[in-house]
């Protein structure tokens, strides 16, 4: 007899340790990229590895996600930001907004990987049901991140077509940027407002029937 309990907290548990794997890849992408690009500081720092360990903010990553979910029903966290010294690039916006631009990629490139995983395993619906939770949240992630505000990756992609003076104050946001993001993620879920779903979700849709999900 199928002990279906337990299959489902094992899927789940699949979909947990991929979906952390892809925040690794993604913030390792980063480093890949700085890399490419001349800068060595995340090489140096141990950053330019997929080890896990050396990726996790205990409180970012663990804490503060089991905290929120535990007592306002959602999640939310960080990896360590990666290092890098935009001076070592020979284009300061341009490379920047490279460098930063490689983590959302990632996962998109991670969700039509599993994308063809969902077509080629129809034999299989737990398979299949693994895979559209694994898109769907990388889409997520990727798109998120990509909203242009300081400190998500987006903000260093919008800088790029800033003016020197300009990219200098948005960019100096971030430690204000993040905190105000904080914020309205907790203020518009106690109201149920889901002010970032309401960004996030329909181009999340949009992509994924582009890849045939659904």
């Amino acid at each position: 007899m199928i002990n279906e309990p337990l299959i489902k907290l094992l899927l789940n548990g699949a979909i947990i340790a991929l979906v952390f794997y892809s925040i690794i890849i993604h913030e390792f992408s980063h480093a890949f990229a700085a890399f490419l690009l001349g800068d060595d500081s995340a090489k140096r720092a141990g950053r330019l590895t997929l080890n896990p360990l050396k990726h996790i903010d205990w409180f970012g990553t663990v804490l503060l996600p089991l905290f929120l979910y535990f007592t306002a029903g959602f999640i939310y966290g960080y990896a360590k930001p990666v290092p890098f010294n935009p001076y070592n690039f020979k284009s300061f916006k341009r490379d920047s907004g490279l460098t930063a631009l490689a983590g959302p990629a990632s996962n998109f490139l991670i969700a039509i990987a599993f994308a063809l995983v969902y077509h080629l395993g129809g034999f299989s619906a737990y398979l299949q049901y693994v895979a559209t939770y694994v898109i769907f949240l990388n889409l997520l992630l990727a798109i998120f991140n990509l909203i242009p505000v300081p400190p998500l990756d987006g903000s260093k992609v919008l800088g790029m077509v800033l003016t020197d003076t300009t990219y200098y104050k948005w960019t100096m946001q971030e430690k204000k940027g993040m905190f105000y993001l904080f914020a309205i993620i907790i203020i518009s879920n106690l109201l149920h407002l889901n002010l970032i779903g309401t960004i996030v979700l329909p181009p999340v849709r949009f992509v994924m029937q582009i890849l045939g999900i659904g």
